[in-house]
């Protein structure tokens, strides 16, 4: 994947996919639509030109990127390549680590019971599950 330097600008959906923050195209114009990609604090239609220097905020899922566009590809490659197109803030990325861990420790203290719950245990659940209910 060779960097298009001869371009003054490329498509928001087409950059988003070469610099793989979507596994598609069409994912990428989705997330678009739907307001989860900013430029410069504004919503953005898919065929946007975007250049060097422009300010993005991606949301994908749970995490939130600001980044900034180092270099314009219209052409997907390797993710260390890939990782090159773009500078992710500082404060974004803590953000990012922070929520990863909160979410690590959340999940830490469920254990999956071993087995299936037995006639009492089954009782006891519909019991709590009556409770709730009030």
């Amino acid at each position: 994947m060779q960097p298009d330097i001869s371009r003054a600008s490329v498509r928001l959906d087409l950059w988003l996919w070469a610099a793989r923050f979507f596994k598609t195209r069409a994912l990428a114009k989705h997330a678009i639509e739907t307001g989860k990609v900013d430029v410069g604090g504004q919503r953005a239609k898919p065929a946007r030109g975007i250049r060097i220097g422009d300010a993005l905020v991606i949301a994908r899922g749970e995490e939130r990127f600001e980044v900034e566009v180092l270099i314009l590809s219209g052409t997907r490659g390797p993710a260390s390549i890939a990782q090159a197109l773009y500078r992710e803030s500082d404060a974004s990325r803590l953000a990012r680590e922070q929520a990863r861990a909160v979410r690590a420790a959340e999940r830490a203290g469920f254990q999956a019971p071993e087995h299936k719950p037995d006639k009492r245990a089954r009782r006891l659940i519909r019991a709590l599950g009556d409770l709730d209910a009030l």
